[in-house]
């Protein structure tokens, strides 16, 4: 590492990016997150949304909380529902902090059913009641809403935030940062990778072959997940957040891919999209099922994102917060409208195929990969991002720079 690192923050030295299960966080604070992220203004109103595949009798009287599972509506209702009226709303001047439940959509960011429930079991429409009556929405669900909240944000003025998969690592590590933080190192990451030309990616696999995937930028502005979500300007924030992305215009070559199941892949890659998967090991019939899926709407492989994050945080085992891990990247498939991007749910052949489902390499989620070297071609130069799951040089001395 460079010298220039003897200025960062503790938590950005060598044995705390070796294990950020180390690094100390403050206690999770509500009223500092949503005061950090939003500044809410006075007056403003304040709601809380979760999904179930039942929501008129879940929501109803809160009768999710004498069930089994739910662990993150009941997580919702425990940490944000119940500390907003114990004192958090007074506190920060906001009013409202209602709960509604709408139907689970059993998919990364498809666009939700108009049909919302209160808590008295009243049947309500998001478009009509919530959306238009509400300056700040917190969406804390089973599967992620940015896409389809951030384009209800521009047509109604809210503000808001999801916050998918929360469990008690998310809240006591990555929601419990200071927001102004991570925005600034983002940014100071993401000006070390704005306007790049390309990016090259070399994973390593256990039987030695090295796969080499290329994604066109054509020097685009780099665009950051950062948490602030200030003003008055409609705008959806993902937390946690700490993450640097570009919407690669093309792409080629190979990449791995872990399936669910634990079935390993390597996916052919051209023109932007995903064309084949052939097996390495595991369950052929998984490998088939996909290239199937990609035969019958080929807009299900193309890709929509390439990440990196930015922040040194523990594993949580939700990838909300995994990929905001700095040393790690990611790419995804599918609809990127809400990035800035050309795909949207329309060009898929069904709405159940318009997700946008990430693909994470991190240590923990791909053991069988090794990310050996990321490497950034910008204006004639190139500069190495990320050596087996590790910041590089460039990166470190990125996130050194203007510390005083």
């Amino acid at each position: 590492m460079s010298t220039a690192t003897a200025s960062l923050p503790d938590y950005l030295h060598e044995e705390i990016l070796l294990h950020p299960e180390n690094r100390q966080f403050p206690s999770f604070d509500l009223v500092k997150l949503l005061g950090t992220v939003f500044e809410p203004t006075k007056g403003c109103r304040v709601c809380i949304l979760i999904d179930f595949d039942e929501p008129a009798d879940l929501i109803r009287n809160f009768a999710f909380l004498e069930k089994d599972g739910f662990p993150v509506q009941k997580k919702a209702y425990e940490s944000f529902y119940q500390t907003l009226h114990g004192g958090a709303m007074k506190t920060l001047g906001m009013h409202g902090g209602e709960m509604f439940a709408y139907k689970c959509t059993h998919g990364s960011n498809l666009d939700l059913d108009d049909e919302v429930w209160d808590t008295d079991g009243e049947q309500l429409s998001l478009d009509g009641d919530i959306y238009p009556n509400y300056d700040i929405i917190l969406c804390i669900s089973t599967f992620s809403a940015t896409a389809p909240l951030t384009a209800k944000c521009k047509e109604f003025g809210f503000r808001g935030a999801t916050l998918h998969g929360l469990n008690d690592i998310i809240l006591n590590s990555g929601l419990a940062v200071n927001y102004d933080e991570v925005s600034a190192d983002a940014e100071r990451i993401r000006l070390a990778m704005t306007n790049a030309d390309d990016v090259e990616i070399d994973f390593g696999l256990e039987d030695g072959r090295v796969l080499t995937a290329w994604l066109g930028l054509e020097k685009q502005d780099a665009q950051k997940s950062h948490g602030l979500c200030k003003g008055e300007k409609p705008d959806v924030a993902n937390l946690p957040a700490g993450e640097v992305y570009f919407v690669p215009t093309d792409a080629r070559g190979h990449f791995p891919m872990k399936y669910e199941d634990g079935t390993l892949g390597v996916l052919t890659v051209e023109n932007r999209n995903i064309i084949k998967s052939e097996l390495i090991e595991g369950d052929q019939a998984t490998i088939d099922a996909h290239n199937a899926r990609l035969a019958d709407d080929p807009m299900t492989g193309t890709l929509g994102e390439l990440g990196f994050g930015t922040q040194v945080l523990p594993v949580s085992g939700a990838d909300i917060q995994d990929e905001k891990v700095l040393g790690t990247c990611h790419l995804a498939t599918g609809r990127d409208d809400h990035l800035g991007g050309d795909i949207v749910p329309d060009m898929f052949k069904k709405h159940e195929n318009s997700t946008h489902d990430d693909i994470l390499f991190a240590p923990h989620k791909t053991p069988n990969f090794n990310v050996k070297e990321v490497r950034m071609n910008r204006g004639g130069e190139q500069h190495v991002i990320i050596e087996n799951f590790r910041p590089s040089r460039y990166i470190m001395d990125a996130l050194a720079a203007d510390r005083g």
